[in-house]
């Protein structure tokens, strides 16, 4: 975003960011839909094909070669006996994950998280646990 345009920035300003941040649920996820209050105030301002369509977060990684990638990353974690992360996750249930990353029917956080995230999740906590000399005492 520093040498880009970011056409959402207009949309973004911090006052209806804490607005909508302090909504009851139950009011964002109007008629149980993610973005529910936003599908609401746009309906008969905008087509019905984009106010009913399924969100498509951005980024998300379909590709499976992203996930392979992350697998074996992971992989060479819980192979390192001098890795911290790999003492913190249930290597039986990651390999499960790995042997069939689409067996996660539901979303591990949010919407975006699914089986390659998770990969990644565990990459980026190992990163920082090495970056910060992380012990467990």
């Amino acid at each position: 975003m520093y040498s880009g345009l970011e056409v959402r920035v207009p949309f973004c300003d911090h006052r209806i960011v804490e607005y909508a941040y302090n909504m009851p649920w139950d009011f964002k996820a109007l008629g149980g839909r993610e973005k529910g209050i936003v599908r609401r105030a746009f309906t008969g301002e905008l087509p019905d094909a984009i106010i009913d369509r399924k969100k498509s977060p951005y980024p998300k990684t379909f590709h499976p070669a992203y996930t392979r990638l992350c697998a074996d990353y992971v992989r060479r974690i819980f192979a390192d006996t001098d890795s911290l992360a790999s003492q913190l996750f249930d290597h039986a249930a990651v390999e499960a994950l790995m042997e069939k990353p689409e067996s996660l029917a539901e979303p591990w956080y949010g919407q975006l998280m699914r089986t390659p995230q998770i990969f990644a999740y565990i990459i980026q906590v190992d990163r920082w646990l090495r970056q910060y000399k992380v012990r467990l005492v």
